[in-house]
């Protein structure tokens, strides 16, 4: 693959996770020769860390394939409308409408394991949430590394509770195309949570047996949805 006609990927971690979940997945990119860029997203509120993403994407010279995983699918939602955009993947994550709330999307399901294991920490200006190290491995990486998930049970990015409540801005996936992952043994976003917001975006969905960590427990399945996206791009 030629890296001149190349779009470059653009990840965008989730809540409770940093650059760094998309470690093998960024290997696998740069082997391909396909342009990738991680960012570290602030998690403080939803159309902020919007704006923030977008703030990025304006440097970036040619076409964007925007991946968001978690929470950062919400965040590519609204960023998403920045026009070297092409097209969307989300990894099982939230994908809200216009003026719709994460809150508001979530509380039209079953709630996941994740809500007993949140943990409120108060800090300036509003209250951060992580998940309690103890829970982290069963709800957000049952089938990962041990290591990896005990590591990264430690090291959690947190989000600020009111990212949860803030109403999206924008939603790209009415002008822009989609491909996305259904994690079926999700234990942080209910499954079907997940299958709705795709299917009301007309997503191009693939369901993989995984916890919420796809992109680490599956990462050939996963590197295989974003190259089809970057080649469909490229045509």
């Amino acid at each position: 693959m030629s890296t001149s006609s190349s779009p470059t990927v653009v990840l965008v971690h989730g809540a409770f996770a940093d650059a760094s979940s998309f470690g093998g997945l960024v290997a696998q990119l740069l082997d391909d020769h396909i342009p990738v860029l991680v960012l570290a997203v602030p998690n403080r509120s939803l159309n902020g860390d919007a704006a923030y993403v977008g703030a990025v994407l304006a440097t970036i010279p040619g076409p964007v394939v925007l991946v968001g995983h978690s929470y950062g699918c919400a965040v590519a939602t609204v960023a998403g409308t920045s026009d070297n955009v092409r097209t969307l993947v989300y990894l099982a994550g939230f994908v809200p409408d216009q003026g719709e709330s994460l809150g508001e999307l979530a509380g039209r399901f079953p709630e996941s394991d994740l809500a007993t294991a949140l943990v409120p920490t108060p800090v300036p200006g509003g209250v951060d949430l992580t998940v309690a190290a103890d829970k982290f491995p069963a709800v957000f990486a049952a089938d990962v590394d041990p290591v990896v998930a005990r590591t990264l049970a430690v090291s959690q990015r947190p989000l600020s509770g009111a990212a949860f409540e803030e109403r999206a801005a924008a939603a790209a996936w009415h002008t822009k195309p989609a491909w996305g992952i259904v994690a079926t043994a999700d234990h942080t976003i209910n499954p079907d949570l997940q299958r709705f917001g795709y299917q009301r975006a007309n997503v191009a969905t693939l369901e993989v047996e995984s916890s919420h960590l796809v992109m680490l427990s599956q990462p050939t399945v996963t590197f295989d949805l974003i190259k089809k996206a970057v080649l469909a791009v490229s045509d």
